[in-house]
């Protein structure tokens, strides 16, 4: 009798949670089976690589390695000054492109988010400095003259004679006098002036942190501005109490692809120098030591900007 009423007992279903982690297992599962079967072995090989110095055969073509532990690592260090110079320049200059992409691209999300003619194509405006800077199209951009004159602020008008755009325009402005007179020091003029002459790149990089902003603001529940206004809020504390807090996941979500973004650039001087020693053991050391820096990089801005994000519950 125990026996049957084992057997009539019902099966427990799976809960919903757990059925949705199956079928996203099912979704990862081809990456899974690439990362275990194609890139681990080549991550290994690479470590090994990074750990030995390369002898070329002669008359064979081929290579022997000898194994000299951390020689390669203390030698970009120590004795290679590019690469410790292009590395601490990348790490200056990605504080301001960090705030300044994230400002510019929640600036201009906030706009597109607004009820008015024609949003979809200034939509699609905002979002082509995306397209342009990706595949062929870079590549021809790269090549243009004018494209890197106006990225670097200088344009030879001919004759000799070279019209710096991002000086003349500074002048025009003055800023640096506009900050003293407002009583601000010299110390936030500088990093004003460097963003102001990095614009076209720092515009050419928020296509994409402006599309997740805008998919999170369209997330948030119309009904909270609505109570918000009820309440007699003006726009500026309905951003500073609802659409900022709302929107703190994003910002989260939107530094770690900068970051990243930045790092992988191919006008970034340190990817490049290390591109060109793609076939020498050192160039090899050099790109794990820049991988780390990156993951620590990584790690320590998202658990800073982690403290300040709030997540909505599911009952609220």
């Amino acid at each position: 009798m125990n026996d049957t009423a084992t057997a009539a007992k019902p099966r427990k279903r799976a809960s919903l949670s757990a059925r949705k982690a199956r079928s996203g297992w099912i979704f990862v599962l081809p990456f899974v089976i690439g990362l275990a079967f194609i890139y681990l072995p080549l991550i290994y090989d690479s470590i090994i690589f990074s750990l030995a110095e390369k002898h070329n055969i002669a008359g064979v073509g081929g290579y022997q390695l000898e194994f000299i532990g951390l020689k390669n690592y203390i030698y970009a260090f120590t004795e290679d000054a590019n690469f410790t110079k292009y590395l601490v320049e990348s790490l200056k200059s990605l504080g301001l492109d960090i705030i300044a992409i994230i400002m510019l691209s929640l600036f201009v999300a906030v706009l597109l988010n607004q009820k008015m003619i024609g949003r979809t194509a200034f939509r699609a405006i905002f979002f082509i400095p995306v397209v342009i800077s990706t595949g062929i199209i870079a590549k021809i951009a790269y090549d243009n003259a004018l494209v890197q004159a106006m990225s670097e602020g200088n344009i030879d008008m001919g004759g000799g004679e070279v019209v710096s755009t991002t000086s003349d325009f500074l002048n025009a402005m003055d800023i640096s006098i506009m900050f003293k007179n407002l009583g601000f020091g010299t110390a936030l003029v500088e990093p004003i002036i460097g963003i102001v002459g990095n614009i076209y790149e720092i515009v050419n990089r928020s296509g994409v942190q402006m599309l997740i902003f805008l998919a999170g603001l369209q997330s948030i529940s119309p009904a909270i501005y609505e109570s918000a206004q009820m309440e007699g809020a003006t726009g500026w504390e309905t951003f500073w109490k609802i659409t900022f807090p709302m929107i703190s996941p994003m910002i989260l979500v939107n530094s770690i692809y900068t970051i990243i973004d930045s790092f992988t650039a191919e006008s970034n001087q340190v990817m490049t120098y290390i591109a060109e020693r793609e076939n020498d053991t050192k160039g090899t050391a050099m790109s794990w030591v820049y991988f780390i820096i990156v993951i620590l990089l990584l790690a320590i801005v998202g658990s800073i900007i982690s403290a300040f994000v709030f997540y909505q519950r599911r009952s609220e």
